[in-house]
């Protein structure tokens, strides 16, 4: 059974209008959504909380150091994991709505942030701790700045 060949680039099928052309077209490139706007909702705010709670039981365990579990310890862990949930969701409704640098800086500062306190939580000096912490955020800077600056325009519409 023969196949009929696409049409190449700026060519229309014969009996169509460009609209429908240009509609149709963006209904390809678009990938398809499988999950309604409750459950996009509900990811949006089980992503950070998921997070957060991992990152307060590695704080809490790295803080123990191997020891007994204490009623401080435990607070560390809940505090540092709650901050972390609430400013996680605070960028991801915050910083897209951003340009793409302060958007990326936003991002790279979180995540040293977050790096770094997890690891002064170890036995490791302050200066340490930073270094690494600064190192950890430049290279998540360079990868999101990338990363937004082929996928946005000038004006932080997303592109395909």
């Amino acid at each position: 059974m023969a196949q009929a060949a696409p049409a190449p680039d700026g060519m229309s099928r014969p009996g169509r209008t460009p609209e429908a052309e240009r509609r149709d077209t963006d209904v390809r490139r678009r990938p398809p959504d499988v999950f309604d706007a409750r459950t996009h909702r509900i990811a949006r705010l089980a992503g950070p909380v998921a997070t957060g709670l991992v990152y307060g039981y590695w704080v809490a365990a790295v803080n123990r150091f191997g020891g007994p579990i204490t009623g401080w310890n435990v607070l560390l862990g809940v505090v540092s994991g709650l901050v972390f949930a609430v400013l996680s969701a605070a960028l991801l409704v915050l910083a897209p709505r951003l340009r793409r640098e302060v958007h990326a800086l936003l991002w790279a500062v979180f995540a040293g942030c977050a790096f770094g306190f997890l690891y002064s939580q170890s036995d490791i000096t302050v200066a340490g701790a930073t270094v690494l912490s600064l190192i950890v955020a430049a290279g998540v800077f360079a990868m999101l700045f990338y990363r937004y600056y082929t996928h946005e325009d000038a004006y932080g519409r997303r592109i395909r």
